[in-house]
């Protein structure tokens, strides 16, 4: 898929636009670019929480959708272009089922906050949902796959039973809103 990058700096951007993979050049700032750029976002802090200590097989299954993450990617660079799946969209089913189901059901609200495996698993979330913003507003303009959307749907969804998980795996709980907290204004 594509061609190997031999040159990095090639200067073709600075005009503002760069170029997507079927050859045509878009602005930076396309609705395009920046749905690609959530998810490049989102894969770099996928890739900061593999920093941590995390389970062996949790960890192997962020770097298999850290590799997704990469496809879609390529997905959004290239119009047209299908490499997620309805079997990538069900492995994050899988997932979730997996890691929810030794979890306490949720009673209140939960910070995002805790172990820092934990926290980071949050800001992936957020992160997520971000890139998945981008994508229904790219959809609305342009036709795109379904895939795509439901994939960055569900690991959002994912991402926030692992920071819980994180949190039991560091020997500590959910950080639970206190709606009475008292408040020093």
């Amino acid at each position: 898929m594509g061609n190997r990058l031999s040159k990095i700096a090639t200067r073709t951007g600075d005009n503002g636009t760069t170029g997507l993979g079927d050859g045509s050049r878009v602005g930076k700032d396309s609705l395009r670019v920046h749905a690609m750029g959530d998810v490049d976002e989102l894969n770099s802090h996928i890739g900061l929480l593999l920093c941590e200590e995390l389970p062996a097989a949790l960890r192997e299954e962020l770097v298999s959708i850290q590799h997704d993450l990469f496809d879609l990617g390529g997905e959004l660079c290239i119009p047209g272009y299908t490499l997620i799946t309805e079997v990538h969209v069900g492995r994050l089913d899988t997932l979730l089922e997996k890691y929810n189901a030794d979890l306490p059901p949720l009673k209140d609200f939960i910070l995002p906050a805790g172990s820092r495996a934990a926290a980071l698993a949050h800001v992936c979330r957020t992160i997520c949902r971000r890139a998945e913003r981008a994508i229904v507003t790219l959809g609305n303009s342009e036709k795109l796959n379904d895939n795509p959307r439901q994939y960055m749907n569900r690991l959002s969804d994912l991402m926030f039973v692992l920071s819980r998980v994180l949190n039991r795996f560091a020997g500590g709980s959910d950080v639970l809103w206190e709606k009475e907290r008292k408040r020093e204004v």
